[in-house]
């Protein structure tokens, strides 16, 4: 945890993985960041992965340092207890982040009757009303046949579209804040998924390349486009993977491997000029031959250390446990983790941000909330209710405390 948003408050409905990331992040840097769920827990509490008694480690995992209020949001004073919270006063309040659908007691515009200046960022799955996950939005920009063989689609299980969306709500939300800071104005921002994608696909340019080339990008295998880099087998059967996109990178491949000589060969027979990433990515075949003998003749921790030595960028293929388990980088030994007792599930490592402000020091990384955990504190300090109407509430089942 790190405070350098200590004071603004933001309210959170929301489900899966893009919204809530994005108030995991906002929570993460200090922010106080109330989610909403229904009692006993919205549709993702209990999405896989789950301990052995069944507790979500994947809700766990993208809640941390939030408070949590559970509330029945289908009944009418549910609802106007949120409507309350989502519009409560203050400078640092008024702020809204969720992918439930904008409309009825939870559109803008119902909102914003009590609160002029609210700020409500919404993501919903594409421009035309749609639902959309993370595989979904992937299949349609057309990355799963760039996996593979380029006929039989591979779909990625890393769900960056839902990642990059998350800060891009946790931005859109800042920026937000800044411009009613300046101006006093609050306004509704629309998000989606598949714009995301779509805007991403733009930016590293693999929409120009298909309408200026008329060229579609290709599968590459475990070559890089446009650059060299490749995966290659030790002799003890460890992978390496090797990336020479920077001049200085490039060289200290040649370095390493001795194909100084057979490098000079290959681009006077080429007619190409390997100071060029182009030129190198034309000749990648030619040159992951000539590289291939130096690795498969030494073992893994001989090749780590000449690389390491000549000052090359290169990464070891390793299992997720291989990660957990072996990797200094993936333990306390990084300021990034620090192991947390998680209530209701045990202890275990645990990330926090990774930012690094100078300004502020890292603090202790708080768990994710039991489900309506600050329910009755919620009530009391924000809303202003007093104890025999939070108990109402409660005998009523509008509202439920601490739930494991």
């Amino acid at each position: 945890m790190q405070s350098i948003l200590k004071g603004l408050r933001i309210v959170e409905g929301s489900a899966f993985i893009a919204a809530p990331s994005a108030g995991m992040t906002l929570a993460q840097l200090g922010a106080d960041v109330i989610r909403f769920d229904m009692i006993g827990g919205g549709i993702d509490y209990r999405r896989w992965p789950v301990t052995a008694e069944g507790k979500s480690l994947y809700w766990h995992s993208l809640n941390k340092g939030k408070r949590s209020i559970a509330v029945d949001f289908r009944s009418n004073e549910g609802r106007e207890l949120l409507t309350q919270l989502i519009t409560a006063p203050g400078d640092d309040a008024g702020l809204f982040v969720t992918n439930f659908p904008a409309k009825g007691w939870l559109s803008y515009e119902a909102l914003r009757k009590h609160r002029e200046d609210l700020i409500f960022i919404n993501l919903t799955g594409d421009r035309h009303g749609g639902s959309a996950l993370d595989y979904t939005v992937n299949s349609k920009v057309g990355l799963p046949f760039l996996t593979g063989d380029g006929e039989m689609p591979v779909n990625n299980p890393f769900p960056a579209w839902d990642v990059i969306t998350g800060q891009q709500i946790a931005m859109g939300l800042l920026a937000a804040e800044r411009h009613r800071r300046l101006t006093g104005d609050g306004q509704f921002i629309a998000i989606t998924l598949a714009d995301v994608a779509l805007a991403t696909m733009g930016h590293l340019g693999y929409i120009a390349e298909a309408q200026l080339n008329d060229m579609a990008r290709q599968p590459m295998g475990n070559h890089i486009f446009g650059t060299f880099g490749h995966d290659f087998t030790c002799q003890d059967g460890k992978r390496v993977m090797v990336v020479g996109v920077s001049p200085k990178q490039w060289q200290a491949l040649v370095n390493v491997t001795g194909t100084d000589v057979a490098i000079g060969r290959l681009q006077q027979e080429l007619q190409l000029d390997f100071k060029n990433e182009g030129d190198r990515f034309q000749a990648r075949e030619q040159i992951r031959e000539l590289f291939t003998p130096w690795f498969a003749t030494h073992e893994f921790l001989v090749v780590a250390k000449a690389l390491d030595a000549e000052g090359a960028t290169w990464g070891p293929y390793q299992n997720i446990d291989e990660l957990v388990n072996e990797d200094i980088d993936c333990s306390e030994d990084n300021p990034l983790f620090q192991t947390v007792t998680q209530p209701g599930i045990g202890e275990y490592l645990v990330p926090g941000q990774p930012l690094s402000f100078g300004v502020t020091e890292r603090e202790v990384i708080r768990p994710a909330p039991l489900l309506g955990q600050h329910t009755d504190e919620i009530l009391s300090e924000l809303l202003g209710l007093g104890d025999a109407e939070i108990g109402a509430l409660h005998d009523k089942g509008v509202v439920a405390g601490p739930q494991e």
